[in-house]
């Protein structure tokens, strides 16, 4: 299994930005598909953005354009680029992962089992 740790987050205003990091550790990177997925308070967590092993991308609808999710093999780390920040998108946000997930399944919470612990984003107006 893979261990995550998130950082990056922060309060920021509404049409801000910010950059999540995902870094991880203990199994061979380049396997593994990469997700991030938010929960806001008295909501279910969702997936926002993913990343398959073989490169493809995937994102919610809801941030399509204003999102943009990459990898770092290298580095060992995952990136979520947020811009044009909107004051729904406050949640705790999860970085994940799981061996080479198909990218049309890579959104689904339930096929990752290895999660980071979460960094909180604000975005207020």
């Amino acid at each position: 299994q893979v261990q995550l740790v998130e950082s990056g987050g922060g309060s920021v205003q509404a049409g801000g930005s910010l950059r999540l990091s995902c870094a991880a550790s203990g199994s061979p990177y380049r396997r593994y598909s990469m997700g991030w997925f938010r929960q806001a308070p008295g909501k279910e967590r969702e997936g926002v953005a993913a990343i398959a092993s073989d490169g493809r991308t995937t994102y919610a609808d809801s941030v399509k354009g204003r999102f943009t999710i990459s990898k770092d093999n290298a580095k060992n780390t995952l990136y979520l680029q947020m811009n044009s920040l909107k004051t729904e998108d406050t949640a705790v946000y999860y970085c994940a992962a799981e061996v080479r997930l198909w990218v049309g399944s890579a959104l689904r919470e339930y096929e990752y089992t290895s999660w980071g612990q979460g960094t909180q984003v604000t975005v207020s107006s």
